[in-house]
């Protein structure tokens, strides 16, 4: 069977012959083409998407002196807005929420603790300096680039979350640790825009590990 299509202008005619057999044959590799494209193209897209965010590298706890001890390594990656707002005097809020819990089968599982840390991220133009306030211990770093602050943000090293004598040996407990970007924290008037734009929803999400006793 074969279909004839035909395209006339003045007097000129030209047909073109398509038969059905030709078309099957070419059909996978027409479909695999355009899969293909579409695949690079949402490849690229999440690609672009994903250049910024917060997200948790890893997690331990330890037991000294009957007190558990945090060790977490976190990965910061600011978007180009929240970049370019410390740079021109905005400063950037940085929590990190840790909580306790004991599993419960016929409720939410219950809180035994919470803690939160707090890092205020500053930018001193005159000396194009970062500064890391430590909210909780009151301690100051000063570092001459974006990297280095962030690689020292990124790092809680035996950070004391707990008094084991808080806790029942016959439980199980777990820990629930997130760092996100602090968004009531910014100036009034970039509020709005901020709690509607994915640049500025920087947050790992939460994430859990087993508390051993």
């Amino acid at each position: 069977m074969a279909f004839t299509i035909a395209y006339s202008k003045k007097i000129k005619l030209h047909s073109f012959r398509f038969s059905k057999s030709r078309f099957l044959s070419i059909a996978p590799f027409f479909l695999f083409a355009v899969f293909f494209v579409c695949l690079v193209h949402s490849t690229n897209i999440l690609a672009e998407e994903n250049t910024s965010g917060f997200s948790i590298q890893s997690l331990e706890t330890l037991m000294q002196d009957r007190v558990y001890l945090l060790n977490a390594n976190f990965n910061y990656q600011f978007s180009k807005e929240a970049i370019e707002a410390l740079e021109h005097g905005v400063p950037l809020l940085i929590l990190v929420d840790i909580e306790i819990l004991t599993p419960r089968w016929y409720w939410a599982d219950k809180t035994i603790a919470e803690l939160e840390q707090g890092y205020l991220l500053i930018y001193h133009a005159l000396s194009e300096s970062y500064v890391i306030n430590n909210l909780n211990s009151g301690t100051q770093n000063n570092f001459i680039s974006l990297r280095q602050a962030l690689n020292h943000l990124s790092k809680i090293k035996e950070l004391p979350i707990l008094d084991a004598k808080l806790l029942n040996l016959e439980k199980d407990y777990y820990l629930r640790v997130r760092t996100h970007l602090d968004i009531e924290s910014l100036p009034a008037p970039m509020q709005p825009l901020a709690y509607i734009s994915s640049d500025w929803q920087l947050s790992s999400g939460w994430y859990e590990w087993p508390l051993q006793n």
